[in-house]
């Protein structure tokens, strides 16, 4: 059987490589995105159990990238789990507000990552 698939949209290294180095601990393939235009199509083709998107990004709406992923019907029940740093409250409340399952800052979701996965899949 095959491990399942998460799509990690990163573009800051340092969280989203530790957090692709503990989603492999735990048995996760990862498929590392980071054209977030395209992360409906991508999830389509490739049928992720979960999507872990950085919301930090420098020229990207990120939550719309959520929205986007939400609002697809082939795509809304993939669970969503946001990070960014803890200082940006507003952008988290943006995530929660565009669809994402579990909004955490970089520090939680490395160190509760199996809470927080078992989390998302009760919440979809």
């Amino acid at each position: 059987m095959t491990s399942p698939l998460a799509l990690l949209l990163y573009e800051r290294l340092l969280p989203g490589s530790a957090l692709g180095n503990k989603l492999r601990d735990l048995g996760y393939r990862i498929l590392h995105v980071t054209d977030l235009s395209s992360i409906v199509a991508t999830a389509e083709k490739e049928k992720p159990l979960v999507a872990f998107v950085d919301l930090e990004w420098r020229n990207t709406d990120a939550c719309a990238a959520i929205q986007s992923l939400r609002a697809a019907g082939s795509t809304t029940h993939i669970p969503v789990l946001a990070f960014s740093s803890a200082r940006h409250e507003k952008l988290q409340e943006a995530a929660l507000a565009a669809g994402a399952a579990v909004i955490a800052s970089d520090e939680s979701m490395l160190a509760q990552l199996p809470e927080m996965l078992d989390r998302a899949m009760l919440v979809e």
